[in-house]
């Protein structure tokens, strides 16, 4: 009886030192991926896309508008998984290997046997946890009462100088949650996706990463945060032309941000 042979692990790669212009060159080549192939781009930032419409709309449906604002801090932390898909684009356009739909389909659906659920297990508790504190935070400034009031009337509430209160608080916790997951997913995922690691190292060598580049990776992270948020005040509609590119000039980021060995 034979037995399936596993994949070789990979040697755990070297963090290397990135400038600010690192990240100007990664948007760059971000766009240039997505014009070389518009219709992943799309097609994957499509997901995301009617994602947030759906939870808008949950939200909207039960009376629950507020609840907009935390989803709106978090939201962007699930980017990364929605990029899985053109991290193996830009990948094949460095290598050369065309580019099929059934490929790069069969790739990101491949990525549930390996370490990309586990991940996954670990950024959804965060955020969960986010939901949670958001949730204690409004009831500490507002009380639970205006969780039915602000509803009718959010405007009204959210600018009152206890919702404004609350607004700033719940932001600057948010942004810690944000830092956090950021941390642990800069180029974990690529990684993940490139290479066999475990999670955990990928984990600690994306933590590595942040701070053998303290800077330039916050710049990124605003930068990432910024376009995002830019692109979800349309309807969602900006992220058809955002996420594809941020999810590009991601993988850039990456490979200049680690160095493999034997390369």
């Amino acid at each position: 009886m034979t037995q399936e042979m596993l994949p070789a692990a990979s040697p755990p790669p070297r963090v290397q030192l990135i400038a600010v212009y690192t990240l100007k060159t990664a948007l760059i080549k971000g766009l240039r991926d997505y014009m070389r192939a518009p219709a992943f781009g799309l097609f994957f930032s499509a997901v995301y896309v009617l994602g947030g419409l759906v939870i808008y709309a949950a939200l909207a449906a039960s009376g629950r508008v507020w609840w907009i604002f935390p989803f709106a801090v978090g939201f962007p932390i699930l980017a990364p998984f929605a990029a899985v898909g053109l991290y193996e684009v830009s990948r094949r356009l460095e290598t050369g290997e065309p580019l099929r739909w059934g490929a790069v389909l069969g790739v990101v659906f491949r990525q549930k046997d390996r370490q990309t659920p586990a991940m996954s297990v670990v950024v959804l508790f965060i955020f969960l946890v986010w939901l949670f504190v958001a949730h204690t935070i409004f009831a500490l400034f507002l009380g639970l009462s205006a969780m039915v009031e602000v509803s009718q009337d959010p405007a009204g509430i959210l600018l009152s100088p206890d919702g404004m209160s609350m607004l700033a608080v719940g932001t600057l916790v948010g942004a810690v949650f944000a830092a956090v997951l950021f941390s642990i997913t800069v180029v974990s995922l690529p990684l993940l996706l490139e290479k066999e690691l475990d999670f955990v190292t990928a984990m600690i060598t994306s933590v590595s990463a942040v701070i053998h580049n303290p800077q330039v990776m916050a710049l990124w992270a605003a930068v990432i945060a910024g376009l995002l948020f830019l692109g979800m005040v349309p309807a969602f509609l900006g992220l058809f032309i955002v996420l594809p590119v941020l999810g590009h000039a991601s993988w850039h980021v990456y490979r200049a941000a680690l160095r493999h060995p034997g390369t």
